[in-house]
């Protein structure tokens, strides 16, 4: 027996340093923003653990250096992924 279909898992990843938007397409869509602070942010869902394992592969063959990696409630509004600094 199989288990249910899951929808893809949102998931915000923050780098040093700032990667060009046009890296979203490498990125399988996810978004590309760059912050003031010097760090990028990668962010949207991401179809399985094999999917998240393979774009932090991706990272890491770039040399980027990873900050956060984390899940996102399905609820997540753009703004609560903004506060990760005030943790």
């Amino acid at each position: 027996m199989s288990a249910p279909a899951q929808p893809p898992a949102r998931y915000r990843i923050h780098i040093r340093g700032h990667l060009d938007p046009a890296w979203s397409t490498w990125f399988d869509g996810l978004t590309v923003t760059r912050a003031n602070d010097g760090t990028t942010e990668l962010a949207g869902p991401l179809a399985d653990q094999a999917a998240l394992f393979g774009l932090l592969a991706g990272l890491r063959d770039l040399g980027a250096t990873l900050l956060l990696v984390e899940r996102l409630e399905a609820g997540a509004r753009r703004e609560d992924t903004r506060s990760w600094g005030n943790r």
